[in-house]
């Protein structure tokens, strides 16, 4: 046993020494040529330069291109005196190609054709776009339509030595058949795991992705979404579509490094999770009639707060869907945009031209428009730009990151905003968050209510405001999940918001001028007529929408 471990010891040492030979022949075959010398094992590798050059003539001319950006070229080459190498050249240069060249060895160039496995055919073209034939994908639909049905075809696949892409698509199906948002692929010391983020909730899908595998999945990722394949140690971010028959879905790519490997998180933007009108929200309907109200408006601003995954986009996508018609024009500024609507002019944020929040508002100011949505007031300038946009004849929509809509003043002031210009260009600040929904098809009655419990649910609605109708209230059932195929067993299907509505109106104008803290703002709200988020969710679980422990679970113990 000594004398193999002593053979593999000596095996290893000339197999090293000969490597570092090679690359100093490389660095002085570059020398001599006055070329720069490459290592490829640190130099990333664009898979759309490779297939420029066909493998064949790569390999009879030693050469490998890494790199492309509009029509310059790095191309690596063992050698440049070689005559095939120097054919290749001219080719390249004959197609207006500005071709850098960079001497290597041919190990790294050998590694660079590795590469040509990632390629598309001849006939397929690198576009960004992932082709799902219409029947293939009816057929996955049909069998993904529950966790267990991935995981099988999975397992499937990968025992069969299914190909990557079959794999990647299985996987992608299956995440929009189970109304998915996010995919997550994360490597351990052994295997890789799968899971979806459904309805807010991450839940296993897949454990038994074995490491050469899921290196392969990793790399077709990495090259439908632009990214470099063999750049393991730094994030990427990238970005594919998903075309199907009637739609098209957005994936949004991250990829990190992480001890074990790296790990992917793929967004799914599908346009049918935001094609909501405004009483698809979830709104009550003396909530809804405000918005409506508030939303006929010329001019004014329209705050929606909440963290990041509340619902606010959603909120604010269905509040300019309300407002568009022919007659008006309405721009946005995003960061970035998550969703396409059509007759909708969208600009995105972009840090490298200097279209930041501020320029870019200032810019759509110069535009004519009626209606303007501002993905988020995050500084000073922007905020205060945005508020003079609604007091100069727009009706203007942002978010803030706040927990509750008394918090979007104080969260204006520490913005160093003028507290004399809040309040006149306020006209509505909403809070909200999202609750899952019971599932309509197994969710069950409870079969008692306690008393005290009846009793505090009586209490608290007969404390309401006015204006919300409390007749629709006064048979108080409440539901309880159980799980079925259709929900996945979870008991929940979708999810719903519950919000709060603050009004500004002259007096709290006031108080904003004052520069009045939040729980005196919250008071003063709470004495002119708003529900709050949590009384709004209390009022969903005696719907028979969700439950207590939803509600609890985005607004903290219920405060009777």
């Amino acid at each position: 046993m000594a004398e193999k471990d002593s053979a593999k010891i000596l095996k290893g040492k000339l197999s090293q020494s000969w490597k570092e030979a090679e690359e100093r022949d490389a660095k002085r075959r570059a020398e001599k040529n006055k070329l720069p010398y490459i290592d490829l094992a640190t130099a990333p590798v664009n898979v759309e330069a490779v297939s420029l050059i066909p493998q064949e003539t790569a390999e009879k001319a030693k050469a490998v291109a890494i790199e492309i950006k509009e029509k310059r070229l790095a191309l690596i080459v063992f050698d440049p005196q070689l005559s095939e190498t120097k054919t290749l050249i001219d080719d390249l240069k004959k197609k207006d190609f500005q071709v850098a060249i960079f001497v290597a060895s041919l190990n790294n160039i050998q590694y660079g054709w590795s590469f040509y496995k990632f390629t598309p055919s001849a006939t397929e073209e690198i576009t960004g776009k992932v082709q799902i034939n219409e029947k293939r994908l009816a057929d996955l639909k049909n069998a993904l339509t529950s966790l267990e049905g991935v995981k099988k075809a999975l397992e499937t696949a990968s025992s069969e030595g299914g190909q990557t892409a079959q794999i990647l698509e299985i996987i992608l199906a299956g995440a929009l058949s189970n109304r998915a948002s996010d995919i997550h692929l994360e490597s351990s010391e052994k295997i890789v795991k799968m899971r979806f983020r459904i309805d807010g909730l991450l839940n296993d899908v897949f454990n038994n992705f074995e490491r050469g595998v899921f290196s392969y999945i990793l790399s077709r990722i990495k090259l439908i979404s632009g990214l470099k394949i063999n750049i393991h140690d730094e994030t990427q971010d990238g970005r594919f579509t998903i075309k199907f028959p009637d739609k098209e879905v957005e994936v949004r790519v991250a990829i990190a490094p992480s001890e074990f490997g790296e790990v992917v998180v793929m967004r799914l933007l599908d346009p049918e999770t935001i094609s909501l009108s405004l009483k698809d929200l979830g709104l009550r309907e003396d909530d809804l009639q405000i918005i409506e109200k508030e939303l006929k408006r010329p001019n004014g601003l329209i705050l929606n707060t909440g963290p990041t995954g509340s619902g606010k986009t959603t909120t604010l996508y269905a509040f300019l869907k309300h407002k568009k018609t022919p007659e008006i024009k309405i721009i946005t500024i995003e960061d970035p945009i998550e969703y396409h609507l059509e007759g909708i002019e969208q600009t995105q944020v972009d840090e490298e031209a200097e279209y930041t929040f501020a320029n870019g508002l200032r810019s759509l100011m110069r535009q004519d428009p009626d209606v303007i949505l501002v993905g988020e007031m995050r500084d000073k300038e922007t905020s205060e730009i945005g508020i003079q946009a609604a007091l100069t004849g727009h009706l203007v929509f942002s978010t803030l990151h706040t927990n509750t809509a008394a918090g979007a003043v104080p969260r204006l002031l520490d913005l160093e905003v003028k507290p004399s210009s809040i309040g006149p260009a306020l006209n509505l600040i909403i809070a909200q968050r999202l609750v899952r929904r019971l599932c309509p098809e197994c969710k069950k009655p409870s079969d008692k209510i306690e008393d005290e419990l009846e009793q505090k649910i009586q209490s608290l609605i007969k404390k309401l405001p006015a204006r919300v109708d409390k007749k629709i209230y006064e048979e108080i059932k409440i539901f309880q999940p159980v799980g079925c195929p259709k929900c996945n067993n979870f008991g929940y299907k979708g999810r719903v918001a519950v919000y709060e509505l603050l009004l500004v109106g002259p007096e709290m104008e006031e108080l904003i001028t004052g520069q009045a803290g939040e729980p005196k703002i919250q008071k003063f709200a709470l004495e002119q007529g708003m529900t709050t988020m949590q009384q709004d969710g209390i009022l969903k679980v005696v719907s028979g929408i969700t439950t207590f422990d939803e509600v609890e679970g985005i607004t903290g113990p219920i405060e009777w």
